[in-house]
C-alpha cells in the first residue's frame, strides 16, 4: 500500500469522526433548548399528551392532582422530562374521552334536577357500575368511540345485568331477543348472552358503530338504539320531504326517545362536574376489576363461587348469563372473577378433593309429559324440578326439551357441546283430557289410530301398553285420551261401526298429551 493511499484513508476516517462528533453536539444542543415553534416561542417544559375534547364543548379540565402527577423525573442535559401518568381515577379518564356534541335544552336540565335530587340512586348505580366500567371504557378506547357511551347502561338498566323490561329487553344493554340474535348473543336453556358482560358489551358497541355509520350523527344513532333504526330513518326521510330539520331535537319521536339523549347528557354533565350538582361520585380506580378464567369441567355455580372465595351474589353479578345452577364447560368455557380472586380459584381448584364439581346435568325429555311425570323420572320433587327449570303451572313439557336435573350417583360425564349450545325448553298448555274407548276396525294399528285421532304413536302405545308397531284385533277396545272438545265432538258424531265409541266415562284426567 502506498503512502498516499494510506493518507487518503486516514483522512477519510478522521473526517467521519469529526462529522459524528458534530452531529452529537447538535443533538445535545437540541435536547437542551427544545424545538423552536413557528412563532419563535419555546414549548412548555412538560408535555401532557393528546386529550380528546368533546365536539362543540370545551376541553376537559386538567386536574394536576389526578392523573398528571409525575412519580419521578429524568435529567437529559439540562431538561427535566416528566413521564406521563394515566389517570388514577376512572371518572377522570372518562371525562378526557368525551367526544360527542353536547345537547342543551330544557329536557336536559329537567333530567339533571331529577338525578341530582336522588344522590342515593346515583350511588346505587355507581356501585353496580364499578364492576363493569373499566372494561367498557377500555373497549370504547380500543374502537376510538366516545367515552360518553360508557354511561349508557346508567340510562338503559341502571347497570343491572339482570334487568328485564316489560318488552322483554334484557341485560345491562337491554337487548331484545331478535336484536340479540342478530348480534350473535346466544339465548338457550343454559345461558342468555344478553346478560353476559363481555358478549353484550361487544354486541352493543357493534350495534352503536353500525348506527353511527348509518346516520353519521351520535345523537341520531342513540335515538335509533332506543327506537329502532327503521323508525329513525322514516322520521329523517319525512323531515327531509317537508324541508324540516333532521337534528335529533327537531325530529318527531315518541316521548321515551325524546328523553333518551337528554338523560345521557344529564349523566354526562354530572360526571363532568359533580360538585356543580352537589353530587359526590365514589372513586373508581383506573384498573381492571375482573379477569377471565377458563373452566374445563362442568361445575355448580355454588362450587365455583366457593373456590373463588367470593359470595354467590358477587359471582352472579360478574356471570349473570348463567341462568341455571350449573356452568357447562362446553357452553361457558370461561368465567369472570374479581382480579385478586382469580388466582385463588385456580389454586383452590388444583387442590380440590371434595364433593363432585357438578351435581346437576342435562336431560332430554323423551316424550311429551307433565311436570310431575318428568320430575318422577328425574328422581326429584315436582317443586324442585319446576323451580330449577322455571316451569309455570298448568304447562306440559314437549318431547325433545332440555331440562336441568340432579346427577345420578356415579354419573361423571359432562354435558356435550351440542346440548350446551342448543338446549331449549318447549312448553305447551296442559289441556284437560277425557278418556275415550273406541273399537278397533279391520286392520287397525297403533299408527292408523294415531293418525285418525291426531295423537302420537308413542302416546297410543303407552296408553294401551303395546309396542308402537302393534296391530289391534277387529272390535278390540282401544284407550285414547283426547282434549275435552275433541271428545265431545266425537261423541256427537255418528261414528262408523268399526270405530264406534265404546264408553265415555265422565271423569277427566291430565295425562300424557298429544305429540
Amino acid at each position: 500500500m502506498t503512502f498516499s493511499t494510506l493518507l487518503t484513508r486516514r483522512s477519510a476516517q478522521a473526517l467521519t469522526r469529526y462529522l459524528a462528533l458534530g452531529l452529537t453536539l447538535w443533538l445535545v444542543a437540541c435536547a437542551q433548548t427544545g424545538p423552536v415553534r413557528p412563532d419563535g416561542g419555546m414549548p412548555p417544559s412538560v408535555a401532557v399528551g393528546p386529550v380528546r375534547a368533546s365536539s362543540g364543548a370545551a376541553a376537559p379540565r386538567q386536574d394536576p392532582a389526578i392523573g398528571l402527577k409525575p412519580l419521578s423525573t429524568t435529567r437529559l442535559g439540562s431538561q427535566n422530562v416528566h413521564p406521563l401518568q394515566p389517570p388514577t381515577d376512572l371518572w377522570d379518564r372518562i371525562r378526557r374521552g368525551f367526544a360527542m356534541p353536547d345537547l342543551d335544552n330544557d329536557l336536559v336540565r329537567e333530567r339533571e334536577m331529577w338525578y341530582s335530587s336522588r344522590p342515593d340512586y346515583v350511588d346505587r348505580m355507581t356501585e353496580r357500575g364499578r364492576k363493569y366500567l373499566f372494561y367498557i371504557v377500555e373497549e370504547l378506547e380500543r374502537r376510538n368511540m366516545p367515552s360518553e357511551l360508557a354511561l349508557l347502561p346508567f340510562i338503559e338498566s341502571a347497570f343491572n345485568p339482570q334487568a328485564v323490561s316489560s318488552a322483554q329487553a334484557t341485560g345491562m344493554w337491554q337487548f331484545m331477543p331478535a336484536t340479540g340474535k342478530t348480534f350473535e348473543l346466544k339465548q338457550n336453556m343454559f345461558r342468555d348472552d344478553r346478560r353476559d358482560v363481555l358478549a353484550s358489551t361487544r354486541a352493543a358497541l357493534d350495534y352503536l358503530q353500525k348506527l353511527y355509520g348509518m346516520f353519521g350523527d351520535w345523537q341520531l344513532a342513540l335515538a335509533a338504539y332506543n327506537w329502532g333504526e327503521g323508525r329513525v330513518q322514516k322520521a329523517v326521510a319525512k323531515a327531509l320531504q317537508t324541508g324540516a330539520s333532521t337534528a335529533y331535537s327537531d325530529l318527531s319521536m315518541p316521548m321515551e326517545t325524546r328523553f333518551y339523549v337528554p338523560k345521557l347528557q344529564a349523566v354526562k354533565n354530572i360526571v363532568a362536574a359533580p360538585e356543580s350538582f352537589r353530587i359526590k361520585l365514589s372513586q373508581i380506580g383506573n384498573h381492571p376489576y375482573f379477569q377471565t378464567v377458563d373452566i374445563v369441567r362442568d361445575m355448580d355455580v355454588r362450587v365455583a363461587a366457593g373456590l373463588a372465595e367470593v359470595s354467590l351474589e358477587d359471582f352472579k353479578a360478574l356471570n349473570p348469563s348463567a341462568t341455571k345452577p350449573v356452568l357447562l364447560a362446553a357452553g361457558t368455557p370461561q368465567i369472570l372473577l374479581p382480579w385478586d380472586n382469580a388466582e385463588r380459584f385456580i389454586r383452590n381448584l388444583a387442590g380440590y378433593s371434595g364433593e363432585p364439581l357438578a351435581t346437576w346435568t342435562a336431560w332430554i325429555a323423551p316424550v311429551t309429559m307433565n311436570c310431575a311425570q318428568a320430575a318422577k323420572r328425574a328422581g326429584m320433587s315436582e317443586a324442585e324440578f319446576r323451580s330449577v327449570n322455571q316451569i309455570p303451572p298448568r304447562m306440559l313439557i314437549r318431547a325433545g326439551s332440555t331440562l336441568v336435573v340432579r346427577r345420578f350417583a356415579g354419573v361423571e360425564t359432562d354435558v356435550t357441546e351440542h346440548i350446551a349450545d342448543n338446549g331449549h325448553l318447549s312448553l305447551a298448555p296442559d289441556v284437560v283430557l277425557k278418556k275415550i274407548m273406541v273399537r278397533a276396525g279391520k286392520k287397525e294399528t297403533v299408527a292408523s289410530l294415531a293418525q285418525r285421532f291426531r295423537v302420537s304413536r308413542q302416546s297410543v302405545a303407552e296408553w294401551n301398553k303395546v309396542e308402537q308397531a302393534a296391530a289391534f284385533k277387529p272390535g278390540q277396545s282401544v284407550m285414547l285420551y283426547l282434549p275435552v272438545r275433541a271428545a265431545a265432538s266425537l261423541r256427537n258424531k255418528t261414528a262408523p261401526a268399526s270405530h264406534a265409541v265404546h264408553s265415555l266415562p265422565a271423569r277427566t284426567a291430565r295425562r300424557t298429551a298429544r305429540r
